[in-house]
């Protein structure tokens, strides 16, 4: 295959990001139409997808995501066992903001919320942690691209710790901003975030908020080897 591509896996993994919190559900003709992939085609890959539990079928025929992807899922989350520091960065960076915080990582060409600790607020950003989202825009898909040293558009200006606010990336009433997290070796481990509604998180706040994300960031680099080798 070109590129070293595999259509089947890749049908494969559309069909798996295909759910949402939203969608847990899905019937064929749905799972069809959110991948643009032929029914047929579909019917084929799930057979293969529900023998080995990645899928499950309900008695009305629709399919929702089976056992092993959760399986799969606690051994990431194992490899990330740095709630026990991330939290509480988090609760901290929400006192302080009174906005959301959040910590990602990068997931092939995607960005997943790894830990979130929302807003009190009653209007606010709110996005599920294990959350997939696409790295075209938003400050955390350009901090991350750019520490992974991937191209990130003209235009987008960095601090010294490749820090960015933006304000109406992935969504137009949301106003962001975020930072690299290193390992003590200067390794990637993911990005932090604090994002509000732009009406009350102003340019002023994201300022301070942005001072705060580098502290907890620079306190986490420090603190990355706490829970071993393989703990962020």
């Amino acid at each position: 295959m070109p590129n070293g591509r595999i259509d089947s896996v890749e049908r494969a993994m559309s069909i798996l990001s295909a759910f949402s919190s939203q969608r847990r559900r899905m019937t064929l003709a749905e799972l069809a139409e959110e991948t643009g992939l032929h029914k047929s085609t579909v019917s084929r890959q799930a057979r293969s997808m529900l023998l080995y539990g990645f899928l499950t079928r309900d008695a009305d025929g629709r399919f929702g995501i089976g056992a092993s992807v959760w399986r799969l899922g606690l051994i990431f989350r194992q490899d990330y066992q740095n709630g026990a520091i991330i939290r509480p960065a988090l609760r901290d960076l929400v006192a302080k903001t009174g906005e959301t915080a959040s910590f990602y990582v990068q997931a092939g060409d995607d960005r997943v919320c790894l830990y979130r600790e929302n807003s009190p607020n009653l209007i606010r950003y709110h996005l599920e942690e294990g959350m997939r989202l696409p790295m075209d825009r938003g400050s955390v898909a350009m901090v991350l691209r750019r520490a992974a040293g991937e191209e990130v558009p003209k235009g987008i200006t960095f601090t010294p710790a490749g820090s960015v606010t933006l304000e109406g990336g992935r969504n137009p009433n949301i106003a962001s901003v975020a930072t690299p997290v290193h390992d003590g070796d200067g390794r990637l481990l993911g990005a932090l975030a604090v994002s509000g509604l732009t009406t009350r998180f102003t340019a002023d706040r994201r300022t301070a908020a942005l001072d705060l994300l580098e502290s907890h960031a620079a306190a986490l680099r420090l603190r990355s080897g706490d829970l071993g080798e393989n703990s962020l």
